[in-house]
């Protein structure tokens, strides 16, 4: 047997955790989105979110814009060009694992 052949060896570890997944795949969907209303879509805590995104920061997979909407301080969240192409890649990874046929008896 070959060690590092099956596909699953080119999964990225930082987006296959299920909170970093979920991050990944909502901001997929957007141009971008709010620190709150990504929270809510994800169904974690604002500490666990923050965790992840600053993981998903640090790797460059996530940008981050502070401001205000009106007098309100807001956190914007989007794929950086980096982030969107290892989405896509994982995304590949976990298509070729799905679409592998059985192996013979």
């Amino acid at each position: 047997m070959t060690a590092g052949r099956h596909p699953r060896h080119r999964l990225d570890d930082l987006i296959h955790a299920p909170v970093r997944l979920s991050i990944m795949a909502a901001l997929a969907a957007a141009d971008s989105i709010d620190f709150r209303r990504l929270r809510d879509l994800v169904e974690v805590s604002d500490s666990l979110l923050s965790k992840h995104l600053t993981v998903l920061e640090d790797a460059g997979y996530v940008d981050v814009k502070k401001g205000y909407d009106g007098k309100r301080p807001r956190t914007w969240l989007s794929l950086s060009e980096r982030g969107r192409a290892a989405y896509e890649e994982y995304l590949m990874v976990l298509s070729s694992i799905t679409r592998a046929t059985r192996a013979p008896d």
